[in-house]
C-alpha cells in the first residue's frame, strides 16, 4: 500500500509531466527534459518542473550529475555579497502567484494583445495560455492604444467587456496603463523576480515575438528561459473560432451586420451585452447607424488583412508609412520611427533605441493625442521627433518665434504659419 508521501510525490510528478507536455518538451526517462532542438532545458526536482539555469551546461543528451549538484547551493546564497539571481529574487518577492502548496512559481505565462474588440478567437488564446501555465502564474495584458479605425474601444471599456466574456480569466486580466508594449510586460516580470516566461500568441505572430523577445534578453530583462508558444493556427478564411478575428468584427460593425458580429462573441455574453459591445465599437469607430451603409469605408484601413491590394497600393505610392513617420506595431505595442522601407515590411527604432521589424499590415500611424502637445506630461517636453508637439516645442524655443510666432501673425493666419513658411521656402526640393 502506498504511503501518503508517495501519493503526493506521484501527483506532483504528473503535474510536472503535464506542464512539460504543454511546452512540447521530451523526457529522457531520467527526469530531464529536452526542447524541439534537442537542448536540455529543464529537469524534474521534487516532482516539479525546474528549468535549467543559464550557468549550467545545456545541449547534452546525458547530463552529468555534477551540474545538478552545483545548482543546489544557488537556491540559498551563503553570503550577502553574492549577486542575486532572478530565481532568488522571486523567492524574496511578495507571494504573488502563490500556489496551494505555499510555494511561489518562478515561471510567468503572459498573453499580450489588442483584443479590440474581444472575440471567441481570443477565448481560444486565453484557454491555450491557461494550459501552458499549468496552474502557474498567468497574466493577460490588453494593449492601451485607442483609435477609430483599428482600436475603437478604450482600454477600460475593452477590459470590462473582456471580464464579462471570459469570466474564468477575470482575475488574470490586468488593467495597467503602464503595460503599453510587450517590453513593458517583460521588464515588469523580470523586476518581479520571475526566472522564466512563456509568451502565448497566435501562430501568425509566433516568429515576430520569438525574435523580439530573445533579441533583448540579457539587455532589457534577464530570464533563464523565454518560450513563445503558439495558441493554434489562425486562418482568416476559415469558419468558426479559428477564422474569427477582431478585423472581421470591425468590418461587421461598419456593414451594420449584427448577426455576423454576434457569431464572433462567446456564449457567456448574452444578447443584450453583445448588442452593447456592437454599439460601443460602432461609436468608437465614429459610424452612425443611419449612415454606415450609405457613406462606405476604406476596408484596408480598418481590416488591412482583408484588403492587402489597396494597402500595398497606398504603401508603394508612399501615401502611407514614409521614412521618418512614427508608427505603432499593433501586435507588440512598440512605437518607433521608420528608418527603412522594405517590399512589404518596415524597420523602425523606438525613442529608447530599440529596433523592431513590422509587416505593413501590422502597423498604424501613431495617433496618440499627446503628440500634438508641447508637453506630453506636466514639466516633460514632447521630444518625439516627427510629431506636431515636438515642432511646437522646438519652435517656441527658437529666438524670434516665441509663443507660436503670435507676434508676427498675420490676420487670418494660423499659429506657427510663419515658421512653416520659412522652412518650406528653404526646403530642398527632391
Amino acid at each position: 500500500m502506498k504511503s501518503f508521501f508517495q501519493f503526493l510525490t506521484e501527483a506532483t510528478q504528473s503535474q510536472a509531466s503535464l506542464q512539460a507536455k504543454k511546452l512540447n518538451l521530451k523526457s529522457d526517462g531520467h527526469g530531464g527534459w529536452y526542447d524541439s532542438r534537442g537542448e536540455f532545458v529543464a529537469k524534474t526536482e521534487a516532482g516539479k518542473l525546474k528549468f535549467y539555469d543559464k550557468g549550467e551546461k545545456v545541449g547534452q543528451k546525458d547530463q552529468p550529475k555534477e551540474p545538478a549538484a552545483k545548482a543546489k547551493p544557488a537556491e540559498k546564497p551563503t553570503t550577502k555579497s553574492q549577486p542575486t539571481t532572478p530565481s532568488q529574487k522571486k523567492s524574496q518577492a511578495k507571494p504573488e502567484g502563490e500556489g496551494k502548496s505555499g510555494e511561489i512559481s518562478d515561471t510567468l505565462t503572459v498573453a499580450f494583445g489588442r483584443f479590440n474588440p474581444p472575440t471567441v478567437g481570443h477565448e481560444k488564446l486565453l484557454k491555450s495560455a491557461n494550459k501552458v501555465a499549468a496552474g502557474g502564474d498567468l497574466k493577460i495584458y490588453p494593449s492601451r492604444t485607442q483609435d477609430p479605425k483599428k482600436n475603437p474601444l478604450d482600454p477600460d471599456m475593452k477590459i470590462s467587456f473582456m471580464k464579462k466574456m471570459f469570466p474564468d480569466f477575470e482575475e488574470n486580466i490586468i488593467n495597467d496603463d503602464e503595460m503599453k508594449s510587450i517590453f513593458n510586460v517583460l521588464i515588469a516580470a523580470a523586476e518581479a523576480g520571475y526566472a522564466n516566461v512563456n509568451i502565448v500568441v497566435g501562430s501568425d505572430r509566433q516568429a515576430e515575438f520569438e525574435n523580439l523577445a530573445q533579441k533583448y534578453n540579457g539587455d532589457l530583462y534577464d530570464f533563464d528561459l523565454i518560450r513563445v508558444v503558439s495558441a493554434g493556427v489562425r486562418d482568416a478564411d476559415a469558419e468558426g473560432v479559428s477564422g474569427m478575428s477582431a478585423s472581421k468584427m470591425r468590418k461587421a460593425v461598419m456593414d451594420d451586420d449584427f448577426e455576423s458580429f454576434r457569431k464572433g462573441t462567446p456564449k457567456t455574453l448574452d444578447d443584450g451585452d453583445a448588442r452593447s459591445l456592437f454599439d460601443a465599437v460602432r461609436q468608437g469607430m465614429g459610424a452612425k447607424k443611419s449612415k454606415v451603409q450609405k457613406e462606405g469605408y476604406a476596408l484596408w484601413e480598418i481590416a488591412p488583412k482583408f484588403d492587402m491590394w489597396n494597402l500595398r497600393e497606398h504603401y508603394v505610392t508612399k501615401k502611407i508609412f514614409r521614412i521618418g513617420d512614427i508608427v505603432e506595431n499593433l501586435n507588440t505595442g512598440l512605437v518607433g520611427e521608420i528608418i527603412r522601407r522594405g517590399a512589404n515590411h518596415l524597420i523602425c527604432v523606438t525613442q529608447e533605441g530599440w529596433m523592431f521589424k513590422s509587416w505593413i499590415k501590422d502597423v498604424m500611424e501613431y495617433t496618440e493625442v499627446k503628440m500634438d502637445r508641447k508637453f506630453r506630461e506636466p514639466g516633460k517636453p514632447n521630444t518625439l521627433v516627427g510629431t506636431t508637439g515636438y515642432f511646437k516645442y522646438a519652435a517656441d524655443m527658437t529666438p524670434g518665434f516665441e509663443k507660436g510666432d503670435k507676434m508676427n501673425l498675420q490676420p487670418g493666419a494660423k499659429p506657427y504659419s510663419g515658421i512653416r513658411n520659412f522652412i518650406n521656402k528653404y526646403k530642398i526640393k527632391k
